[in-house]
């Protein structure tokens, strides 16, 4: 099953389970942890979330020189975390480090190794913004899947991207290269501060390999009613 993440934008530990406290039906829930939420509560929130059974995809998008990202992945490593991410944009040295990081911190701690994403372009970039502030003179998908091909060559599981771009990365890296995707948003949902942004549906056909869904679920009357409904959606649903 392909996993819909909850992003938990929550400032503090204690709204974040009282949000949580209804998806306690829920078999094998995924949720994100971005920086806002960790920055916050530290790896204590983490903890709290794995001793649910819960899914961790720890956001926190480390971009360093090699050596220090590596360290940092290290630590990373131990919080027992199913997903984390680093920036495509800091180099094929860098991922490559991160994910020797995440490889000896599994072994040191004994946990599973956490998939190592590669953030591409943001899915907040617009083509514009793209060729004027990055001067960036090649077009979003030839950019994202660039970028796609480093990480992909220097041990990342897969990548963090619009799925707009996800054909474009299957086709021209690896079909089996992780495409996952924030900027879902659903028909009646405004796209705030988002640019190239897509359906749960859209999102299915497109090729996408699991999706982030944030103020879609969490602003919701119903949430957990709303998170079936995109489940079923980019599984294979309407």
């Amino acid at each position: 099953m392909k996993p819909v993440f909850i992003a938990l934008d929550f400032p503090t530990a204690a709204k974040t389970f009282e949000f949580l406290q209804p998806f306690s039906e829920i078999n094998n829930l995924s949720v994100k942890v971005g920086m806002e939420l960790f920055y916050r509560e530290g790896p204590e929130i983490i903890k709290k979330l794995r001793h649910k059974n819960i899914n961790v995809f720890l956001d926190l998008k480390l971009h360093d020189i090699p050596h220090t990202v590596e360290q940092a992945a290290f630590q990373l490593a131990q919080l027992d975390v199913q997903y984390t991410t680093i920036h495509a944009l800091g180099g094929g040295k860098m991922i490559q480090a991160a994910r020797d990081g995440l490889d000896a911190g599994s072994k040191q701690y004994h946990t599973k190794t956490p998939k190592l994403l590669a953030v591409t372009q943001l899915t907040s970039t617009s083509e514009a913004q793209l060729k004027v502030e990055e001067q960036v003179d090649v077009s979003m998908p030839e950019s994202v899947s660039h970028l796609a091909n480093i990480a992909y060559q220097s041990g990342a599981d897969g990548v963090i991207s619009s799925a707009l771009e996800d054909e474009f990365i299957h086709k021209k890296v690896n079909k089996n290269l992780l495409c996952i995707n924030p900027g879902i948003r659903l028909n009646s949902n405004n796209n705030d501060d988002q640019k190239r942004v897509v359906t749960p549906i859209k999102a299915r056909q497109l090729g996408s390999d699991g999706i982030v869904v944030g103020r879609s679920i969490t602003k919701a009357d119903n949430p957990v009613e709303t998170y079936k409904m995109i489940f079923a959606q980019i599984n294979g649903g309407k």
